[in-house]
């Protein structure tokens, strides 16, 4: 989350007179700013992608729960990440398992594609068995693993948006979408 996210989120914690604290960090140093144990600990569509090694996050998950905790993540499909999605028709371009840094330069960003800024990103791509070895390396026993056809965003190009308001490959040959829980043991 952003500065300008925290804020906005301050706000509307101060008119629905709500008792949230909010941290903005580096996901990595979350145990230097927040001590306490959570019974639930949730990561959503994007936040992997920005990491180079997914064991200290798999570290830090299981330092932030209590024993019996949930962890639940909505993310995308290590298979999305394999195109080059910025032009028309998304091409093949990176590896499923990559080590290495996937860099993109395009104009816009990835909140807002209309934007004139020129956006540079680094990302990494993780595998299936590389999230659900950094959460059982970390002590968490694996509850489901799930595979879905349909994304709630447009992620790609060239997606169909359904009636449900969900967005699907033509030929839905590969999965845009996984959720995983899993328990603190």
């Amino acid at each position: 989350m952003s500065d300008e996210g925290i804020k906005l989120a301050q706000q509307l914690n101060d008119e629905l007179k709500l008792d949230a604290e909010f941290v903005c960090c580096n996901v990595l140093d979350t145990s230097e700013f927040i001590k306490e144990e959570f019974d639930i600990v949730y990561t959503t569509y994007g936040v992997i992608g920005w990491l180079p090694d997914l064991k200290p996050w798999g570290k830090m998950i299981a330092e932030r729960l209590k024993k019996g905790g949930t962890f639940f993540i909505a993310e995308f499909h290590p298979i999305v990440w394999m195109f080059d999605y910025l032009h028309d028709k998304p091409v093949m371009r990176y590896g499923y398992m990559q080590d290495e840094v996937i860099y993109e330069e395009y104009e816009g960003t990835y909140a807002n594609q209309n934007s004139k800024m020129i956006s540079k990103e680094y990302g990494w791509n993780h595998g299936l068995s590389e999230v659900i070895n950094a959460l059982t390396d970390a002590g968490l026993q694996i509850e489901y693993l799930k595979e879905f056809y349909e994304s709630p965003y447009d992620v790609l190009t060239n997606l169909t948006k359904t009636d449900s308001g969900m967005f699907v490959t033509k030929d839905k040959l590969y999965p845009l979408i996984f959720i995983l829980k899993a328990r603190m043991i």
